[in-house]
């Protein structure tokens, strides 16, 4: 688990979302609102599918100006800016689990809903992320260690990824 989670609100700018994420080398983050609480998530895929356009709403609107009724300057403005917003982009709402979700349920819930991240709660509040990087590299420590020997101090793929954590966090 990546407990240094990067985030975006719904009203942060596009670039400023796209910069962070290739900045960290992250595929998609969490979207918190007001409270921090996640409201959606933004990833690759949807910043691929952002071409695909306005809101119908948004469509009718621009319909009106092609048959030449006159629109507010500021209100088109306002038309483009909402539309470089995270929040007309991301895919609202996100399949969350517990700190003390078992390694598996999380993969489970990966592979099911065809996921690449799901974020951690606690009370409601984010307090990391599990990416499909994570549990593999928990799986490979887990499949590197010897039957038998003394340092084989996990005996669970989830004892592997606590531990993988502890060390993450004592950095």
């Amino acid at each position: 688990m990546t407990r240094d989670v990067a985030v975006v609100h719904p009203e942060t700018p596009l670039l400023e979302a796209v910069r962070l994420m290739a900045g960290r080398h992250i595929s998609g983050m969490p979207v918190l609102d007001d409270t921090r609480a996640i409201v959606g998530m933004l990833s690759e895929g949807d910043l691929v599918r952002w071409h695909e356009g306005y809101t119908d709403r948004q469509a009718r609107w621009l319909d009106m100006l092609a048959e030449g009724t006159e629109l507010a300057a500021a209100f088109l403005v306002g038309i483009r800016d909402q539309h470089r917003k995270v929040g007309s982009v991301m895919a609202p709402g996100a399949i969350t689990v517990t700190e003390e979700a078992p390694a598996r349920v999380v993969a489970h819930l990966m592979h099911e809903k065809n996921i690449k991240r799901v974020p951690v709660v606690r009370n409601g509040k984010l307090v990391g992320i599990i990416a499909r990087s994570d549990l593999i590299r928990a799986l490979a420590q887990k499949l590197e260690e010897k039957p038998g020997t003394v340092e084989t101090a996990s005996k669970t793929l989830n004892e592997a990824l606590r531990r993988r954590r502890e060390e993450t966090a004592r950095r």
